[in-house]
């Protein structure tokens, strides 16, 4: 019988491997730097951009009690303590656990929020940009830090409890519960005018490649990705049997 042909020996091309899609994800942060790139751009040139952000702000600005609530919880005072409790309680659960470098996401969550001001306060001060009419003039409001705060803590908190959750349907509602706190703070930000519209757009966009980052280096180590091994219940216990005498 005839030997099947060997698709290497015959140069024929290779099977698909699994490093195929990791190159493709990591295309995927170039998007929202691009972007970045752009409005940072307009900022700078004083672009036509800014006058469609500034027709978006008039629009949107109403200071009330709730949009400043909004814009508080992208605050040092509360984002920094919810990391830091996060990744404190993962921590510990990873020591007692005996994982291997368990110390190791809460430290890089740790660092990565460190780096925020780091980025954005050097950006503040090259673009110098205005604010909005709704606060006292100056300048410094490119891009916005209480965005880039809330994105960094709240999105490193959630990547350090997503290999804690068992279920998919527990992941996706995290993962919605932070996207929907960070857009809040957001919105707050731009309703109660501490920020232009586009400031908030470019720490969205900055705060997606580094989330991006992080979640590859954590995958890479190992210690995100997929849900933690959860050992099997024991099997229950079989009833002893009562032996009934002859009678």
């Amino acid at each position: 019988m005839p030997s099947c042909p060997d698709p290497q020996a015959e140069g024929a091309p290779a099977p698909p491997t699994a490093e195929r899609p990791a190159s493709f994800l990591l295309l995927l942060p170039g998007v929202p730097a691009l972007l970045f790139a752009l409005v940072t751009w307009q900022i700078v040139a004083d672009g036509p951009l800014l006058h469609v952000d500034e027709r978006v702000s008039r629009a949107l600005v109403h200071p009330d009690r709730a949009s400043e609530l909004l814009s508080d919880l992208g605050g040092a005072a509360v984002a920094v303590p919810v990391l830091a409790l996060v990744a404190g309680w993962v921590a510990r659960l990873g020591r007692a656990a005996g994982t291997r470098r368990w110390w190791l996401p809460p430290l890089s969550a740790a660092v990565l929020l460190a780096l925020v001001p780091a980025i954005v306060v050097p950006l503040k001060e090259w673009t110098a940009r205005h604010g909005t009419p709704a606060v006292p003039p100056g300048v410094g409001y490119y891009p916005s830090g209480h965005t880039a705060t809330a994105a960094i803590a709240y999105g490193s908190a959630t990547l350090l409890l997503l290999p804690l959750l068992r279920s998919a349907r527990s992941r996706r509602l995290l993962v919605a519960g932070c996207l929907a706190l960070v857009l809040g703070v957001s919105f707050g930000l731009v309703r109660h005018g501490y920020h232009w519209p586009l400031d908030v757009v470019a720490s969205w966009c900055l705060c997606a490649v580094l989330l991006f980052a992080l979640w590859r280096f954590l995958e890479r180590v190992g210690v995100t990705g997929r849900p933690p091994s959860w050992p099997d219940p024991p099997p229950p216990r079989a009833s002893p049997v009562r032996e009934v005498p002859d009678r």
